[in-house]
């Protein structure tokens, strides 16, 4: 792609995708038969800085740039679907979280971990009743006693839960005080009253398993509390936003994946006395792919880019969010259409990417909530 990238952004741009063919994409298949991530590709992450990506080098991570994120996230993509949400999910939904809220001695205490290659971190939002809907549906609590915060409620379709030395945990800590009354709180796995349920049975992704969290009387320290009382409801906006470029790099790198396997075939599979990419129809569909990856990708770097020059950047990834997802949704279709009876078995890996791909217009926000607030900001912006 053209997008103007520096020399440096260009060297990681070729390492991660070179370590990601190597490492990653050859397992991709293992990973989803046995629901189980490659480890000793993940250890190997922390070499490239992709298990702290955007956390600060003074707090020992990479203190990569979003486009730098964005770039790396597309390749895990590109090479595991279940790979890439779990190591996105650590970077941006728990790594980031602790990074930009933590206190010293909260970040002394995770982030090496966290770090490390060995672990991978978790965020607790959605619940059994509230999914899109988090300051209204949302019902986990969290009440003072003494020196210690109890935690009650469930949470679900959590990412990682298994693999974290720590989990950010949204709960209410004010229940009359609107979306002022929600706090973020640091919960350890292995904490008395707090139960990871066996991993969710699901349409794909199944190395990147996802689990229901109860919290029965949970008690953590005072210190546990992440930020501010009553800012985990901004803070939690806050890590979506950034979530949203993540996951449309995601996105991207699932079409990428699917486009270049529907080529290929296109090329080898003959039809009517020639390959079948000489036919109108294939063509079209080849055509269109490449196109709506191309604006795609540009959607989200456009995003990124916001973020980095410190600019609101909200609109812009909910717009590659939702670019991105939908687009890897019809090019992983189409892809299968080429590939005719093939696609549908799990002997070409079009088959397993349209089921990964499925997931990224519900997780991050519906692709009805980034239209939601792609509107807001239009009628903001153009406000008579």
């Amino acid at each position: 792609m053209d997008f103007d990238l520096s020399p440096e952004q260009r060297m990681f741009q070729r390492a991660v995708h070179d370590f990601c063919a190597a490492e990653v994409k050859p397992y991709a298949a293992q990973v989803d038969e046995t629901g189980e991530l490659r480890w000793e590709a993940i250890r190997k992450m922390r070499d490239l800085g992709l298990t702290g990506m955007q956390v600060p080098e003074a707090d020992g991570g990479a203190g990569l740039d979003t486009i730098s994120m964005a770039i790396a996230t597309e390749a895990l993509g590109w090479a595991c679907g279940s790979t890439a949400l779990s190591v996105a999910a650590h970077n941006g939904l728990c790594c980031a979280p602790i990074a930009n809220w933590g206190t010293p001695e909260q970040k002394a205490r995770y982030l090496p971990r966290l770090l490390s290659g060995e672990v991978l971190g978790s965020l607790a939002l959605t619940e059994p009743g509230a999914g899109s809907d988090l300051a209204g549906g949302v019902q986990t609590s969290a009440r003072r006693d003494g020196d210690n915060w109890v935690i009650n409620g469930h949470k679900a379709w959590i990412t990682n839960p298994r693999y974290a030395p720590v989990v950010v945990t949204l709960v209410r800590t004010n229940k009359e005080a609107g979306t002022r009354g929600f706090s973020m709180l640091l919960v350890e796995p292995g904490t008395p009253g707090f139960t990871i349920h066996p991993a969710e049975k699901k349409m794909g992704l199944n190395g990147s398993t996802t689990h229901m969290l109860t919290f029965e009387e949970v008690r953590v320290p005072a210190d546990a509390l992440l930020g501010a009382e009553g800012r985990g409801f901004p803070q939690t906006m806050q890590t979506l936003d950034g979530g949203r470029v993540g996951i449309g790099a995601l996105g991207v790198g699932l079409a990428q994946a699917a486009f270049e396997a529907a080529v290929r075939y296109a090329q080898e599979r003959r039809a009517f006395g020639k390959p079948i990419s000489e036919h109108q129809a294939i063509q079209w569909m080849i055509a269109d792919a490449a196109l709506e990856i191309e604006a795609a990708r540009l959607m989200v770097y456009r995003a990124a880019w916001l973020k980095d020059q410190g600019r609101d950047f909200s609109k812009a990834a909910a717009m590659g969010k939702l670019m991105a997802t939908e687009v890897a949704e019809r090019v992983a279709r189409n892809a299968i259409q080429i590939h005719g009876s093939y696609g549908y078995s799990r002997e070409y890996p079009v088959e397993r990417i349209y089921r990964d791909q499925r997931l990224m217009t519900i997780g991050e926000g519906t692709s009805e909530i980034q239209r939601l607030v792609i509107a807001r900001h239009v009628l903001r912006e153009m406000a008579l």
